[in-house]
């Protein structure tokens, strides 16, 4: 392919609507078959289905277009940034842009970059501007230096392959094991929620709209989130998740977050949390769990290590030079 834009290759912001949702699943469908990771992640998907129903996404979309013969637009390629709110009420802004497999080598991710270094992503005070690459993408380091920006933290992918062969959980005496109860236990498991994860940059940050509409997902199985209480009070979870191909389940779990609250840590509930939530994907004839960890969270990763578990793909985040 050419290095050179085509000439009619049209950049331009666009509102999430559900026909541009319609699109951008389609462009995010196209690049994750050919690199074997979705270029989105649940954040930026929880935008595009906001645009998609109707509500008010936090979120700035740019767009890369070509004319067809037809005089149709057919998106080669995206930039979707997310804004929210960060810790000490800064704003932080974050980049994922994908481009259309075959329209790759035309300069696509480039003037995208342009467009959105001068508008979305412009240095603002009180803001922190991020991205993420998924899957150890080559372009993407290229990309990064090009505009100034360097990697700034990992997140592993991990997986393992004989879920079925792991030990039965073995919960602490008294300690017993549930489902999430819509409408009951969200406040419980928002306070677990953010002791849990409250150095965590994304996940102890999650409020009740932002639970709620992953709840909305169709993904989302109450029994999949599994609860342990103690004399009523909740103490840690594990919430599995299994993403739907074509409507069904599967084929591949993923232990999507498991927490444990800061008065119960130290009783080995992370391990067994861990076990439980794997055995009830296992027990529906998945073969492959995956999971995403922190590449500094030392001892997630030895947990994960004991369990089986392997690194085999790596999410890079970057951020302008000089921001940490």
């Amino acid at each position: 392919m050419s290095d050179h834009p085509s000439p009619e290759l049209q950049i331009l912001p666009a509102a999430l609507s559900a026909d541009l949702a319609e699109q951008l699943t389609r462009l995010a469908d196209a690049a994750r078959d050919a690199d074997g990771a979705e270029p989105f992640n649940d954040a930026s998907k929880v935008q595009i289905r906001a645009g998609a129903d109707g509500r008010r996404p936090s979120a700035t979309v740019i767009g890369a277009w070509s004319a067809e013969d037809s005089g149709r637009l057919e998106m080669e390629g995206a930039g979707l940034v997310v804004h929210a709110a960060a810790e000490g009420g800064d704003a932080e802004s974050t980049l994922e842009l994908v481009v259309r497999p075959d329209c790759r080598g035309r300069r696509v991710g480039t003037r995208l970059m342009q467009q959105l270094a001068a508008g979305a992503l412009a240095p603002a005070e009180g803001r922190t501007r991020l991205a993420w690459a998924h899957g150890g993408h080559p372009a993407a380091p290229k990309l990064a230096a090009r505009f100034g920006w360097e990697p700034v933290r990992e997140l592993w992918v991990m997986r393992h392959t004989d879920p079925a062969s792991l030990p039965e959980p073995e919960l602490p005496e008294g300690v017993r094991l549930g489902r999430f109860s819509p409408e009951h236990d969200e406040e419980a498991w928002l306070e677990v929620n953010a002791g849990a994860f409250a150095d965590h940059p994304e996940q102890g940050r999650l409020t009740l709209s932002d639970l709620q509409a992953r709840m909305a997902e169709d993904w989302f199985d109450p029994a999949g989130l599994l609860l342990a209480w103690e004399e009523g009070s909740l103490l840690g979870f594990h919430w599995t998740k299994i993403p739907l191909q074509d409507g069904k389940p599967g084929p591949v779990g993923e232990v999507y977050a498991v927490g444990v609250a800061p008065q119960a840590q130290g009783r080995g509930l992370g391990r067994q949390l861990t076990l439980a939530g794997i055995g009830h994907m296992a027990s529906q004839g998945l073969g492959e769990i995956i999971l995403y960890v922190d590449a500094a969270n030392t001892p997630a990763v030895e947990l994960y290590r004991k369990l089986g578990f392997e690194v085999f793909k790596t999410d890079t985040q970057y951020a302008p030079t000089g921001t940490f």
